[in-house]
């Protein structure tokens, strides 16, 4: 099959056309969640269904409040937008009780205790060979060298996948994501991928392996195991999901450690701050800004009424930073006392894979800090920033570091 996306440029022209170059959005949606926290978009010129009000919410309680509340507020326009990419019966576009089903069918995979016996023989393993290919070199893009590929290989590896088979894994994954902006290439990634799923599915039914395609063919509960549309729904699911919110995360982590150096010191001292760290990068820059959601029934939040079958996005990242819940929320720091945040989602749909998230992004630093000597950012780089308005993360992260000798 033809190279469907050039990688990493593609992904900026994805970037480019879904959220620009936008620097800091934080002063509008602070403007916004001050007056008018719960913004109703007039669609009337928009024809049928379509024509319904657009409601954004900004404020922490009400989106709270409404995530935790999937019977009004229901999941299904996940399904509206992406089911012909990721399949009519993708979890994260399911309501309960059939999303519970399913979720606790492939849950037991992303437990911390599953993923345990992957740190080192995997996830540690994918890390110490991205950083064997420039440790010696005194300099590196860690988003090009690093953390682009870093998700997707453990993806892979978790699946099962041959290693020959990574790169077109990648492009897949970010082909789907480009399904609103190109639909004939979204679609054909995903045909591609159920083709190439749908033998190593029929093999792993047979014989199991350790890896988590042979876990999901396995599952069950009360009798009832997946069928194999709910595997290949689940597998195309995880490659956004698993893949692009992780190399964000983890790239917009390591922009704020190094510019933020008193910090990052701090943590090389001290690697217990390394799970706060990874809390509040996903408080102060979550990966993605805004998750969609459509009323079941007429209803009200915070006071504001929402006739059914109307859009409501709650803005994670307007309510990450308000001002009466986290002090000087603009600011990244790592020594804040502990309080949830919405960057990992709320309620039943709660970020599946955020364990294997927090496992990967904590790696990736030990690693980083333990094998880069000096690791700090290259003054004379490229304006390294983190940029949009619906997906964020730096673009390019340049360093500098004390060159050593490769392990490997």
């Amino acid at each position: 099959m033809e190279q469907l996306f050039d990688d990493l440029e593609d992904f900026g022209s994805f970037d480019d056309a879904v959220s620009g170059d936008v620097r800091d959005p934080y002063p509008e949606l602070a403007r916004l969640r001050r007056e008018e926290p719960i913004q109703r978009i007039d669609m009337s010129a928009m024809p049928g269904e379509e024509g319904k009000p657009v409601f954004i919410v900004y404020r922490y309680e009400d989106a709270q409040q409404m995530l935790r509340d999937n019977l009004t507020f229901s999941s299904s326009g996940v399904i509206a937008a992406f089911g012909p990419v990721l399949g009519e019966r993708v979890m994260l576009g399911m309501d309960e009780p059939v999303h519970g089903r399913l979720r606790s069918l492939v849950s037991k995979a992303f437990s911390q205790k599953s993923l345990a016996r992957w740190q080192d023989e995997l996830v540690g393993r994918v890390g110490n060979e991205l950083i064997d290919g420039f440790v010696g070199d005194g300099k590196a893009d860690l988003v090009k060298q690093f953390t682009f590929d870093y998700p997707s290989r453990i993806i892979a590896g978790l699946l099962g996948l041959p290693e020959e088979d990574f790169p077109q894994f990648q492009r897949w994954s970010i082909s789907l994501l480009s399904w609103i902006l190109n639909p004939e290439r979204g679609l054909a990634a995903s045909t591609a991928l159920c083709e190439y799923f749908a033998p190593i599915l029929e093999a792993r039914r047979a014989t199991p392996k350790e890896d988590m395609i042979s876990l999901l063919a396995a599952a069950e509960i009360d009798g009832e195991k997946l069928t194999d549309e709910e595997i290949f729904s689940f597998l195309r699911l995880l490659l956004p999901a698993g893949v692009e919110t992780t190399y964000r995360s983890l790239g917009n982590l390591l922009f704020a450690l190094l510019t933020e150096t008193t910090q990052l010191e701090a943590l090389r001292a001290d690697r217990s701050l390394l799970p706060q760290a990874i809390e509040e990068a996903v408080r102060w820059n979550p990966p993605l800004l805004t998750i969609t959601r459509a009323t079941t029934c007429d209803t009200e939040l915070g006071g504001v009424h929402i006739p059914e079958g109307c859009s409501v996005l709650p803005m994670l990242g307007s309510t990450n930073r308000q001002e009466d819940r986290w002090d000087d929320p603009d600011q990244f720091n790592i020594f804040r006392t502990p309080k949830a945040n919405l960057g990992w989602g709320h309620g039943v749909h709660v970020c599946l894979g955020m364990h294997l998230a927090r496992l990967e992004m904590r790696t990736a630093v030990d690693l980083l800090l333990d094998r880069l000597p000096n690791l700090r950012m290259d003054p004379d780089g490229d304006d390294p920033h983190i940029r949009g308005q619906v997906f964020r993360s730096p673009t390019s992260l340049p360093v500098l570091f004390d060159p050593v000798r490769s392990s490997s």
